[in-house]
């Protein structure tokens, strides 16, 4: 995780393809993120209101959640196309997180339209919105856990030999299940996730009620994200060293912990000051700099401590071949995407 090896390595194609899996990763936590954070507090529902607190999570997210999806699946392409020994090895070495994972996406989006569509009674309507709620509180802990797995250096390609020795769940459980580190990065993007979606409700909602509410879990969840940064701070710095460094030394470091100290502090006033658009913002950009603050801690290792990006590359004109189908599709993505949020996301009434 070195700074020292980082600034030695110029970018290149295989730089470009990891950059934009990071940007893409970045619109889903952005998006999808906060669609799964909506589920979580559609779980914490409470009061004679909650009902309208459920309707308020499901007409903002409703129109375009599934599409939202579409950045994970990018990442996972990108992946398998450009970097296919990687992608072999973690869908090998992390195959039980990613298929619950897997598991809670798929329930939670069927539950969610099953909801919608299905019968209004209301034991119906309580056991999809569990099914919705709990698969919604789930899935980010375990993409939370495959990412700290990863970034900890639990899961590096090792030779054939050396596994012949190893049983079944020192391989396959061990290290993403084990270390605690993992599952404060689990349960970090989950806090995230959930300040994502109340930053945003506060804006989405028609009534100052709801405002206030979505506001106050706002601030909560922030001071439990807070926490958690710090937790898995101490953590790593007991359980792996090179990476607590990587963290916490070098300019870059520094300064990525500074511009989301400040974002933190923005999103914290905005949201005190009742200025809920820049509370939604700031908390996009605390967001963002989080996880561009993990990407760059871990470059150049795609798969730490051991491989870098360009060791795992596909060939030259594969990586040629694939950003040129990403720059035709983008052409076509974003205006979709922009059309989708103009059609849905626009307030009646209101260009």
């Amino acid at each position: 995780m070195s700074a020292a090896v980082a600034t030695e390595l110029t970018w290149t194609l295989p730089h470009a393809v990891a950059g934009t899996m990071v940007l893409s990763l970045n619109a889903y936590v952005l998006l999808g993120g906060a669609d799964f954070g909506g589920g979580v507090w559609d779980l914490f529902a409470r009061g004679k209101d909650r009902d309208a607190q459920r309707v308020l999570i499901a007409d903002a997210i409703g129109p375009i959640w599934e599409a939202n999806h579409v950045w994970l699946i990018l990442v996972v392409v990108l992946l398998f196309s450009c970097f296919p020994k990687a992608f072999a090895h973690l869908a090998t070495e992390l195959h039980i997180p990613i298929t619950v994972m897997l598991v809670g996406i798929v329930l939670r989006g069927s539950a969610f339209t099953f909801r919608t569509y299905d019968s209004k009674r209301d034991h119906v309507q309580r056991r999809w919105g569990r099914i919705f709620s709990v698969a919604s509180l789930l899935t980010p802990v375990i993409l939370g856990v495959c990412l700290g797995a990863v970034a900890s250096g639990a899961v590096p390609i090792r030779s054939i030999d050396s596994l012949r020795s190893v049983t079944f769940g020192e391989r396959f459980i061990d290290p993403w299940a084990r270390s605690p580190f993992p599952w404060a990065v689990g349960l970090l993007t989950l806090a995230l996730f959930a300040f994502l979606a109340a930053s945003y409700l506060t804006v989405e909602a028609t009534d100052d009620r709801m405002r206030d509410l979505f506001k106050r879990r706002a601030q909560q969840s922030q001071v439990a994200l807070l926490v958690l940064a710090a937790t898995t701070l101490v953590i790593a710095r007991a359980e792996n060293p090179l990476l607590f460094q990587g963290l916490t030394n070098g300019r870059t470091a520094l300064t990525m912990h500074a511009v989301t100290a400040v974002a933190a502090a923005t999103s914290m006033w905005a949201l005190a000051t009742r200025r809920f658009q820049v509370a939604r913002l700031a908390a996009a950009a605390q967001a963002s700099f989080i996880l561009w603050g993990w990407a760059w801690t871990q470059y150049p290792w795609m798969l730490p401590p051991n491989r870098t990006i360009t060791e795992l590359a596909a060939p030259r004109v594969t990586l040629q071949l694939t950003l040129g189908a990403l720059a035709v599709g983008t052409m076509i993505l974003l205006p979709s995407f922009v059309y989708l949020f103009r059609i849905f996301k626009t307030r009646e009434g209101v260009e």
